[in-house]
């Protein structure tokens, strides 16, 4: 297989003209836009919330749970693409891998949903209102552990 580098050139279309777009209406904007400066407008914007408090507030466990769950699985389940790529290939009399390559998956899914199962199970995706009662002891509990040791150090 000859490598070419003027196959490459339609991504390196796709990107000048991906590129051009953001530029064209950034500039555009700057260009035509209004520019009635206002204070509520000049406030650094969260989420469609008014930024008010420390940023240093504590937040629950279960988000970062939930988010290291959404990664996880979601990195998993792009294992799926590669093997759907190259499924059919692989499953070509000449290679006699349909059925071995085919259970593989079935057994990385099984895994998958057990571990879907299992996070489940553990309550991990539980937003009920006792939930937050328990998460909110026990964040109460590390700080009081956390103030007891910063006094043993102190002292």
């Amino acid at each position: 297989m000859n490598f070419r580098l003027i196959d490459y050139l339609p991504i390196l279309l796709m990107f000048v003209v991906a590129a051009g777009f953001a530029i064209t209406f950034i500039v555009l904007s700057q260009l035509v836009g209004q520019r009635k400066r206002t204070r509520t407008k000049l406030m650094p914007y969260e989420c469609g919330k008014d930024p008010v408090g420390s940023a240093r507030e504590r937040f629950s466990v279960k988000f970062y749970l939930i988010a290291m769950i959404f990664i996880l699985f979601d990195i998993e389940v792009i294992f799926l693409v590669p093997w759907a790529v190259v499924f059919r290939t692989l499953s070509l009399p000449q290679y006699g891998m349909r059925n071995l390559i085919f259970f593989e998956m079935l057994l990385f899914i099984a895994l998958l949903a057990a571990g879907l199962i299992y996070v489940i199970k553990k309550g991990a995706f539980d937003w009920s209102m006792s939930a937050r009662r328990e998460a909110q002891a026990e964040a109460r509990l590390l700080e009081e552990l956390e103030a007891r040791r910063v006094k043993k150090q102190a002292a």
